[in-house]
């Protein structure tokens, strides 16, 4: 059950990144101005999210649905869809290819599954609990890294918490002799950081649609995840803590030392 609704999570990610693109590309056409790209950002966010509510509607009638743009509708079968439609948007708006359509399941406070698919560059992360983590069906893991200074460290920022918990991180790890990664996508460096490309992943508050898939992704690959209460996170988001093996307990002392206390609750 779990693999096929993996499945399903695949073809629909995709399926909703061929939208996406369509709306990517069409920033060529558009005279230059902000808010011409940015009402075509929230058109798109909305109609992939729209594109993503009505198929998981005709497959899984049941199941409950929480999404970025229109909310949580309840469902009664026990599993909930967490769907971003575009993550990274403003990467979209500029045009830099560099956004992922993410969709996560979760059943009784468990994430089952994960997908972010970066359709511009036609990856597709992906994991079911117990079954390993994927790239394109191409097995990944995470970095065998074992210091901060043998590998790049993704650092998110929100406007949602203290300006100072990112500006705090990045000092602490740029004094322990580590590098910063930042790419506007909390997804796909939480997909990196999943395929060892990067070495951990850092964020003082994100929320629910935005890393559960990512988390499961990088525990499957056999990195550490700091623990989370999905439920709550469902409501509230969550602090996320993500690392290589040997690198997460310093990771985890750098967002303890830097991080305001999460309001997560």
């Amino acid at each position: 059950m779990t693999t096929d609704r993996l499945d399903f999570a695949v073809a629909l990610a995709k399926k909703a990144g061929e939208l996406g693109v369509d709306y990517f590309r069409k920033l060529d056409t558009l005279t230059v101005t902000k808010k011409g790209h940015q009402d075509l950002v929230s058109e798109a966010d909305r109609n992939v999210e729209t594109l993503i509510r009505k198929e998981l509607a005709v497959s899984f009638p049941d199941d409950g649905i929480l999404g970025e743009e229109h909310g949580i509708e309840e469902g009664s079968s026990g599993y909930t869809w967490v769907i971003d439609p575009i993550d990274g948007t403003a990467n979209f708006v500029a045009g830099i290819p560099q956004w992922c359509v993410i969709l996560a399941c979760v059943h009784q406070g468990n994430v089952i599954v994960g997908v972010i698919h970066d359709p511009v560059a036609g990856e597709t992360f992906k994991a079911a609990a117990g079954h390993g983590a994927f790239v394109n069906d191409k097995p990944i893991k995470a970095s065998d890294s074992e210091s901060l200074s043998n590998g790049s460290v993704g650092v998110g920022f929100n406007g949602r918490t203290a300006v100072t918990d990112a500006v705090n991180a990045v000092g602490a790890l740029v004094s322990e002799g580590g590098v910063f990664f930042r790419n506007a996508s909390g997804g796909l460096m939480l997909a990196y950081a999943a395929a060892g490309r990067l070495i951990g992943y850092i964020e003082s508050h994100m929320n629910a649609w935005d890393c559960l898939a990512g988390m499961l992704i990088t525990r499957e690959a056999g990195g550490v995840v700091m623990e989370q209460d999905v439920n709550n996170s469902l409501y509230h988001g969550a602090r996320v803590v993500v690392g290589a093996p040997g690198v997460f307990d310093a990771l985890k002392e750098i967002a303890d030392s830097s991080f305001a206390p999460f309001e997560g609750s």
